[in-house]
């Protein structure tokens, strides 16, 4: 998820074939996966951020808590405590932060998918001497996907963190830099090497088996800031990560119909177009994030972000809005129009947006809010960002599928 000051300059599955997609209009249906496409149905989930590569600006108390403190990102967090001591606390971390529970709850509440930010470190032959990450995540997501396997739900996984760090300063890169350097051919190849190893993961680990989309790469740079590394990914980067997925499935001798939904940023990103140098677009899928928040061209009023949503058309069942919120534009989210703090009164307006831009999301293939928990933003429970806070607020139904029965674009 990036910060203000990326966002402010962007103006900017599913009734797709998902390799193992669970559909589902209302929370009262059964979860069904398989292997096929699946007419009609929209994916419905939610982020499970902060839960592999901890963002301080959403969980500021946990980090706290880690003994973390000041520290901007993973990276400096371990240099700072050491590494056996980190890994001590991210052990922690991981083994509270998602619980079998919240597994529960989130099906519970209608939701079908759930997207697993991870970085390439939870590989850990891929860290060089010199970098800075914890140790022993694997163990915690293998556990994590096989609830998400045994409650029906199905699982995006999400490169969120590359090799050398996608995109400068932002904390959901695992480290913070102020130069990208990810767009390298050595960097590339760690890369591919974690994507080879996560295929071979999915369709060989029991536990990876409801898992059918594969992100690239999440959030890299704009071809406005960065046109050199945005050309080279979309040329090089996309389409040899793609080839190198499909031959390690043509190793394990998969199936056409079992094969893994591999996903890349949307041309509305900002990144060039993903789909120019694909060998094939059979079963790609495109991530867009839509942050009304940071959209300039919204009015900043209730019924600007309304009518910007109801309005909204983000792309056909291969687009999926990976990332959305209830937030709004920093100037106004605290005045009297918005602000959510000791004011019950605003949750009608809050489920409005909510199913305004549900039902704009679902005219493509669907939506994943970030994030599922936050603990806490600026000192209070800002469920805006929050969709399990949301729920027990009321801001957000606890049946995903009733957007359209809320009549929000009337």
């Amino acid at each position: 998820m990036l910060s203000k000051s990326v966002f402010s300059a962007i103006l900017a599955f599913a009734s797709a074939r998902v390799a193992t997609a669970i559909p589902f209009e209302s929370a009262s249906e059964p979860a069904q996966p398989n292997r096929r496409w699946l007419n009609g149905g929209k994916i419905r989930g939610v982020n499970l951020g902060s839960q592999f590569i901890v963002e301080p600006w959403m969980a500021n108390d946990e980090w706290h808590s880690m003994g973390c403190g000041s520290a901007n990102d993973e990276w400096q967090c371990v240099k700072a405590l050491g590494q056996d001591k980190a890994d001590a606390a991210f052990k922690k971390h991981w083994d509270t932060w998602t619980t079998q529970d919240d597994i529960k709850m989130i099906k519970s509440y209608g939701l079908n998918t759930v997207r697993i930010p991870v970085g390439y470190w939870i590989r850990e032959d891929l860290v060089q001497k010199g970098e800075y990450f914890p140790r022993g995540g694997l163990t915690y997501l293998d556990r994590l996907v096989g609830w998400c396997a045994d409650a029906g739900i199905y699982v995006i996984m999400d490169l969120h963190g590359g090799p050398g760090a996608q995109f400068p300063n932002q904390q959901y890169t695992g480290h913070g830099v102020s130069q990208p350097g990810f767009y390298t051919k050595d960097n590339y190849e760690r890369a591919y090497k974690f994507l080879e190893w996560m295929a071979n993961r999915i369709h060989t680990n029991n536990n990876y088996r409801t898992v059918g989309t594969l992100e690239v790469i999440n959030e890299p740079v704009h071809a406005s800031n960065y046109p050199s590394q945005a050309a080279d990914m979309v040329a090089n980067y996309y389409p040899t990560a793609w080839t190198r997925i499909r031959n390690a499935e043509k190793k394990l001798n998969v199936a056409a119909d079992k094969q893994l939904n591999i996903q890349m940023m949307d041309k509305s990103w900002g990144s060039g177009d993903p789909k120019s140098h694909l060998p094939s677009t059979t079963n790609a899928l495109y991530d867009d994030h839509r942050y009304y928040k940071w959209d300039t061209s919204v009015q900043t009023t209730k019924d600007g972000y309304i009518s910007a949503a109801c309005k909204d058309n983000r792309g056909g069942s291969d687009v999926i809005v990976g990332e959305w919120s209830l937030s709004v534009a920093d100037s106004v989210q605290s005045n009297s129009e918005f602000q959510i703090k000791d004011r019950p009164d605003q949750v009608g307006w809050y489920k409005k947006y909510w199913a305004a831009q549900v039902t704009a999301f679902e005219k493509s293939g669907g939506w994943v809010f970030w994030a599922w928990k936050c603990n806490w933003i600026g000192g209070m429970d800002e469920w805006r960002w929050c969709y399990k806070s949301a729920v027990a607020a009321g801001a957000i139904p606890k049946d995903a599928g009733s957007a359209a029965s809320l009549n929000p674009c009337k």
